[in-house]
């Protein structure tokens, strides 16, 4: 355990020194203070007003730019640790693989989520001090969404490191996966599935077994209960499964599917030729 720690301790620096991180940091940091500065928390936008209007713009933009900065920081982590003999160095210490692998991970979480979060809190901060209303349950539940958002895509990023060798491979391969889940990042557009006579169910099915869509609709469901903005969906949605088992099943779905895909690049990454 010790050594799991210390791994952490020193991706953690490693990516202090990178400067990816703080290009990471001063997007999300700058666009919150953008957001204070252009009145956007003082505007009126279909209801919604003070906090809740900066989240729902804040929601809009973690969702393009949250996965593939995570993909595209995450990816190279073992693969480029592989090509710059790094892991060999560090695996002729008395540190095992499995220490390796999830110290690392833990140290990536930690950078690419903090400065989210943080920025979240500075949100949250600066509603406090205008006055305005506090909607304390709303914070928390996007807080949790965007743990689990970053959370399967830091899972689905160590896989992908762990299965290829080349880190151009593995950059191309994070644009190609976030370009899929793109394509389907609104219900709305899987109508053109239709054309395949697919049943409206599996369409929408298949839409929910994308983590930024679930992101997209939990999110949504946090300003909008009753999910008017994305039309007939909605009544599916709510019917088979509730306000509650819909926002359950957006937090912990994606948690799910990270927890996978990481150990199954635990798994490639203990097998395979490590060198």
């Amino acid at each position: 355990m010790k050594n799991l720690f210390l791994i952490a301790y020193l991706d953690v620096k490693e990516s202090l020194r990178s400067k990816w991180f703080y290009v990471y940091a001063l997007i999300f940091g700058g666009l919150m203070a953008l957001f204070f500065v252009t009145g956007v928390s003082d505007s009126v936008v279909m209801g919604f007003t003070g906090l809740s209007r900066m989240l729902l713009i804040f929601i809009q933009v973690t969702i393009i730019i949250l996965p593939i900065f995570i993909l595209i920081t995450t990816v190279k982590s073992i693969s480029g640790d592989r090509e710059s003999n790094v892991l060999e160095y560090m695996l002729s210490f008395p540190v095992s693989l499995k220490d390796y692998y999830w110290g690392k991970m833990l140290g990536r979480f930690s950078t690419v989520f903090l400065p989210v979060f943080l920025a979240l809190l500075m949100g949250v901060v600066f509603g406090l001090f205008s006055g305005g209303e506090m909607p304390w349950k709303m914070v928390f539940l996007y807080s949790a969404l965007l743990f689990s958002l970053s959370f399967v895509f830091l899972g689905l990023a160590f896989f992908l490191s762990t299965i290829v060798k080349s880190t151009d491979v593995a950059l191309g391969s994070s644009f190609v996966v976030w370009i899929a889940m793109l394509a389907f990042i609104d219900i709305a557009l899987m109508g053109l599935m239709l054309q395949n006579r697919l049943s409206d169910e599996v369409i929408i099915t298949i839409a929910m077994l994308n983590p930024i869509e679930v992101f997209r609709i939990g999110a949504i469901s946090l300003f909008d209960p009753e999910l008017t903005v994305i039309g007939p969906v909605a009544y599916y949605l709510l019917d088979t499964l509730g306000a509650k088992l819909l926002m359950v099943y957006a937090l912990v779905y994606p948690i799910l599917v990270g927890a996978l895909f990481a150990y199954f690049g635990y798994i490639a990454f203990r097998k395979k030729d490590l060198l």
